[in-house]
């Protein structure tokens, strides 16, 4: 059997971007050590890594504790933290530079400063439970425009079919403008995927509390400063 989906989407373009999160940040445990991550680099408490959701492996992400201002700066090469609410799980080397050893967990920003390459495999991950034939067509009806307003950013992707998959399920399930937002860094695209347009930040940030269970690491963005 093939599925055939029909969606619309409105892309934009930038050159530069800053992605920033803010929320919780764990570390790993002990027993990991040594244990082989989803880039396939095994774990070291020695090395300066951090886990995240979808940035792209091999990206440099700058990480601050919100408490006492301390930075790190480390790699993404695996994925997690899936636990309501932590946006980022760090190496214990990492974590003590931060000063959050003892506590167990801190608040933190999270800035992307270089993007990876993405070129390591990175295991593929259900998304509210969607089953796909492995031949799967997409119809496109594109409009380029600037967008104005408050969106929800989801994630970043590299692969265009894992973004497809998802925008298709949102746009079914909520019912909103799907904006997919093209950035280029260092010769590699990535796709992010934004999530309604709203006319203030009140309102992203009240839809923003519907899907935060499903989406835990959305953030709202602004158009015009994208």
């Amino acid at each position: 059997m093939r599925l055939i989906f029909s969606a619309s989407f409105v892309f934009f373009a930038t050159f530069c971007f800053a992605q920033t999160q803010t929320g919780k940040a764990s570390f790993y445990a002990d027993k990991f050590e040594g244990h082989p991550t989803a880039s396939g680099e095994k774990y070291k408490h020695s090395k300066l890594t951090a886990a995240h959701k979808s940035l792209p492996f091999g990206t440099l992400i700058r990480v601050t504790n919100l408490k006492n201002n301390l930075s790190v700066e480390v790699t993404v090469n695996d994925r997690g933290p899936y636990v309501e609410g932590r946006i980022v799980d760090l190496s214990k080397s990492a974590a003590e530079k931060l000063e959050f050893i003892n506590i167990g967990l801190a608040d933190v920003r999270v800035e992307v400063m270089d993007a990876g390459t993405g070129k390591v495999s990175d295991p593929a991950r259900a998304i509210d439970h969607i089953v796909v034939d492995e031949k799967e067509f997409y119809e496109f009806q594109i409009d380029r425009q600037i967008p104005k307003g408050f969106g929800l950013q989801i994630g970043t992707y590299q692969e265009l079919v894992n973004l497809m998959r998802l925008a298709e399920n949102l746009k079914s399930s909520y019912q909103k403008k799907i904006i997919v937002q093209v950035k280029i860094l260092n010769g590699v695209k990535y796709y992010s995927l934004i999530l309604g347009q709203f006319s203030s930040r009140a309102k992203a940030e009240t839809f923003r509390e519907e899907i935060r269970k499903k989406f835990p690491d959305t953030f709202i963005v602004e158009y015009e400063k994208l």
